[in-house]
């Protein structure tokens, strides 16, 4: 059974910045990637950033040079941290885990990103 569980957030002014931290327990894959995603009120949630265990990394256009996504896999954590804050980025923030190649999905509970203008 993998758990995740998640640090940080809460509530910033713009152009502040915040940084999340997600430790994954239980057996994973070795080949899968950790990252963020994001759903903010009336929308559907959204790929942030995420990270392979080979390094590669991806990154929504929206957050490119702002956020800055980093993982340990000797510990089996990820970290996002967030910098020139804006209020678009405000939403629910949740750490994933997938594992490759069947492609299964584990969540973490999520934690409230709020960036008032």
């Amino acid at each position: 059974q993998v758990q995740l569980v998640e640090s940080g957030g809460g509530m910033v002014q713009a152009g502040g910045s915040l940084r999340l931290s997600c430790a994954a327990s239980g057996r994973i894959s070795s080949f899968n990637a950790m990252g963020w995603y994001r759903q903010a009120p009336g929308k559907q949630r959204e790929l942030v950033a995420a990270e392979l265990s080979g390094g590669s990394t991806n990154y929504a256009d929206s957050v490119k040079g702002r956020f800055i996504i980093a993982r340990d896999n000797n510990k089996n954590t990820v970290s996002l941290q967030m910098n020139s804050l804006k209020p678009e980025d405000t939403a629910v923030y949740y750490c994933n885990v997938r594992e490759y190649p069947r492609k299964y999905d584990y969540w973490g509970q999520g934690t409230q990103v709020t960036v008032s203008s």
